[in-house]
């Protein structure tokens, strides 16, 4: 596997947010994730999009973060957001997310950031155990989804 950074808007971005999206829509039925996101958000210094390809080059996995400061949403100063974790339904179960969250972890400490924080959902349980299996624990729910039962949100130092 070789992950490589590209913008949120590159045509391999837009096609796993796409496969995203539609799994989302499947286990929450509201047509997926109405976050507002921009492809600036992940233009370093402020943030990070990662792809990882196979040997075939050809996209299986994404993750991101993007730079929030205190705001009315929830969020603290020095906070790095995880967006957009996912690997396509044939490649799972083979660490290929655990390497991108540790990639974005480091380069959101690199560029300064202090916090990575997180929101998923009660029917992402895989989601779950990947968090809270690499240090990632409960905290004060912030962002779009702050005020869904369905929502949970976790943080880890940096």
């Amino acid at each position: 596997m070789i992950i490589h950074r590209v913008r949120f808007d590159h045509p391999d971005a837009v096609r796993l947010n796409d496969e995203v999206q539609a799994e989302y829509h499947l286990r929450y039925g509201d047509g997926g994730d109405a976050t507002a996101l921009d492809a600036a958000d992940f233009d370093p210094p402020l943030g990070a999009y990662l792809i990882a390809y196979d040997e075939h080059d050809h996209p299986v996995a994404t993750g991101s973060w993007r730079s929030q400061d205190l705001n009315k949403e929830g969020n603290e100063d020095g906070d790095a957001e995880l967006k957009r974790m996912f690997v396509v339904e044939t490649m799972r179960g083979r660490g290929l997310a655990r390497r991108i969250l540790a990639a974005l972890e480091e380069d959101a400490r690199a560029a300064g950031r202090v916090r990575m924080v997180l929101e998923t959902g009660t029917k992402q349980p895989e989601a779950i155990a990947l968090y809270t299996s690499s240090g990632y624990e409960p905290c004060a729910k912030f962002g779009h989804y702050r005020h869904d039962e369905e929502s949970l949100c976790y943080a880890k130092q940096l």
